[in-house]
């Protein structure tokens, strides 16, 4: 088993749950910094095994890219770490909060329009005509 200070990138994906090419893409994208190398090879430590679970976590609550950057930031500490932190946890509560609405009117429409589906006589598919736009309700 590899030792925490000096993981190579298939060990630290294992070790993080994450897979490499999504690794690749957050070096890429200063989400996490450039690894130090070892020759042409990546290597990785205990402390990128804690940075890349705190974003994988973070972007698993569905937080963006943006706000774990952010985030990131403000793991540093500082005096208004937590107030600031507590924002952007706040802005992302209301969106979520949007989405279960959107999400809970796309269920009335689907239930409404399964049960159309199940009752005879009708000319058409409900569900194609309400994808179409052309239900009468």
């Amino acid at each position: 088993m590899a030792r925490l200070d000096d993981l190579s990138i298939g060990e630290f994906a294992r070790r993080t749950g994450c897979g490499i090419e999504t690794i690749r893409y957050y070096e890429s994208v200063g989400v996490l910094p450039v690894p130090r190398r070892r020759g042409r090879y990546r290597r990785y430590d205990a402390e990128d095994v804690g940075l890349l679970t705190f974003v994988r976590r973070a972007r698993e609550l569905g937080f963006t890219l943006d706000e774990v950057r952010a985030l990131l930031r403000l793991a540093t500490g500082g005096p208004d770490a937590c107030a600031e932190a507590r924002d952007i946890a706040a802005a992302h509560l209301d969106a979520v909060r949007a989405r279960i609405a959107d999400l809970r009117a796309m269920e009335r429409v689907l239930v409404d329009t399964v049960r159309r589906c199940e009752v005879e006589p009708h000319d058409g598919c409900p569900l194609i005509e309400t994808l179409s736009g052309n239900a009468t309700g």
